[in-house]
């Protein structure tokens, strides 16, 4: 068994891609088309276990449970415990620290998109600004 030490590096390690798969299938545009036919299910199903089983595939949190048990199967990775009980704290290990992740991203993503925004406005401004200094330098009356 290794170190305690390796033991979470490997976990700070191993979060990034099960953050990564998460977070790109229940919120990145490439994934669109199918997470709106899992949304619809969600929501319309006519059965309880059909609506939870199409809101898995919408929810990062949700979600990042199946993708960490697939990476443990993938790596074998089990955290202060060697059998079935370090690959249980490892698999809600990985989801805690995917999920942290996927918060700071949230973030910093919600952050680019608020400067976007900002950008966009400026620019429409200083446009229609340059648009009223051409109209009143040709000596027409600007539109209001």
């Amino acid at each position: 068994m290794e170190s305690l030490g390796i033991q979470v590096v490997y976990l700070l390690l191993l979060s990034i891609p099960v953050a990564c798969v998460a977070w790109t299938i229940t919120h990145e545009e490439v994934f669109r088309e199918p997470r709106d036919y899992c949304k619809h299910q969600s929501e319309t199903a006519a059965t309880l276990p059909k609506r939870k089983f199409f809101y898995l595939f919408t929810c990062e949190y949700c979600f990042s449970h199946y993708v960490a048990a697939f990476f443990l199967a993938l790596t074998r990775y089990h955290l202060l415990y060697d059998g079935w009980l370090g690959y249980l704290i490892a698999w809600f290990s990985l989801v805690f620290v995917s999920n942290l992740y996927m918060g700071a991203f949230g973030i910093v993503k919600l952050g680019v998109k608020k400067e976007r925004v900002e950008i966009q406005h400026i620019e429409t401004d200083v446009k229609r600004k340059n648009h009223q200094l051409t109209v009143e330098s040709k000596g027409q009356k600007p539109a209001a």
